[in-house]
């Protein structure tokens, strides 16, 4: 690996040229050592032109996956994991091209899991009341239900469910068989929390504020939301008929 940090932060992209640029200086200039990695479905705006002249403003730093077509949510995430376990990060981070979650709480989720041990950090809109800023209040009311029906019916003691912007430790994906998360929209986000939950890695919450974009057009739809709902019933009975390894006992260590 050409770089030396430890931190790979996970951007899918869509059609985000006007917000490419500026998000990876934001990650790039974190004070601890922060690589980026775009994951781009094939966007016809130009995005990945843009990341390409940031690689070369930031050698080593920056990197992109190109993909043909929208492909999902998840299946970007996925393909940036195997990336980021690969290439020997320890820990791995989910996050929006849009400013919705602010880079500088990059450091309090990096501190949760490198300081505090968590495997798993979630910034949380709403582990200390609703922190949603200039949504309209629909779909704040969308998102906060959804999280709290998720966790009534899967029994996860995490406020946030639907949450976006996370650390993951490196043996928390390498506990997963990750070519069998089944989910590819935001649906993926609450079956990466439940996996989690079942093999009792700790999980944490850290309160952010969440703000919506300012530039570029959202990706989110009430059809996002239903297959979030409704596929916690298929993860429920799933989990009620696997069995997962606990790694509650099992301490991390710098490269697992």
């Amino acid at each position: 690996m050409a770089s030396s940090s430890d931190c790979l932060v996970i951007i899918p992209t869509y059609n985000e040229a006007e917000n490419a640029a500026a998000i990876i200086d934001a990650v790039v200039s974190q004070p601890h050592q922060m690589d980026v990695l775009i994951v781009d479905d094939g966007s016809p705006d130009g995005t990945a032109a843009i990341v390409k002249e940031k690689m070369a403003e930031y050698p080593g730093r920056v990197h992109i996956l190109e993909r043909k077509g929208k492909l999902g949510l998840g299946t970007a995430y996925i393909a940036g994991f195997k990336y980021a376990l690969r290439e020997g990060y320890t820990y791995i981070f989910e996050m929006d091209a849009d400013f919705s979650h602010n880079p500088a709480d990059l450091m309090a989720l990096y501190k949760a899991c490198h300081d505090d041990g968590a495997d798993v950090a979630i910034g949380s809109r709403y582990v200390s009341g609703v922190n949603v800023v200039n949504w309209p209040m629909s779909r704040v009311l969308m998102s906060y239900f959804a999280s709290k029906y998720v966790r009534l019916i899967t029994g996860m003691d995490i406020h946030d469910t639907t949450a976006g912007f996370v650390c993951y430790h490196r043996r928390v994906l390498e506990a997963f068989d990750l070519d069998k998360i089944h989910f590819k929209g935001y649906a993926f986000q609450i079956e990466m929390k439940f996996t989690a939950h079942k093999h009792k890695f700790k999980i944490v919450e850290v309160p952010i504020i969440f703000v919506n974009r300012v530039l570029g057009e959202s990706k989110m739809s009430s059809g996002i939301f239903s297959e979030a709902v409704f596929g916690v019933v298929r993860l429920k009975i799933h989990g009620m008929t696997h069995k997962y390894k606990d790694y509650s006992n099992i301490k991390q260590t710098s490269n697992a």
